[in-house]
C-alpha cells in the first residue's frame, strides 16, 4: 500500500528593488498567497529573515502519486521563474515513506 508523496521545493529569491524589510515582506506575502492558491502547497520562509533583498522559501505538497507531486513542483517553478524578482537557487526532492 502506497503512503503518498511529498514534493519539496526550496528556492532562494532576490528582490533587487526592495529597499526595506517591510517591502520584502509585502512581496513575500503575495508570493506565498499566489503559490498556495495555484499549487495548493504549504510554504514557509526559512532563511534570510533580516535581509532586505533575499528570501529563501520552502514549499511542500502532498499527493497520492509521484507524477502529480512533480507536476505541482513544475508549476510552482514555472510561476516563480516568470515573476519580476530573480530566482537564484532551486532544490527539489520527492519523498515517500516507502523509500
Amino acid at each position: 500500500m502506497a503512503s503518498g508523496y511529498v514534493g519539496i521545493l526550496s528556492v532562494e529569491l532576490h528582490f533587487p528593488h526592495s529597499g526595506s524589510l517591510k517591502e520584502k515582506r509585502m512581496h513575500l506575502r503575495s508570493v506565498k498567497a499566489q503559490l498556495a492558491k495555484r499549487v495548493g502547497c504549504s510554504i514557509a520562509e526559512v532563511d534570510h529573515h533580516d535581509t532586505w533583498q533575499r528570501a529563501r522559501l520552502t514549499l511542500a505538497c502532498v499527493t497520492r502519486e509521484a507524477r502529480e507531486a512533480e507536476r505541482l513542483l513544475d508549476e510552482a517553478e514555472r510561476w516563480l521563474t516568470a515573476q519580476a524578482f530573480e530566482l537564484l537557487l532551486r532544490e527539489r526532492e520527492l519523498v515517500t515513506l516507502d523509500d
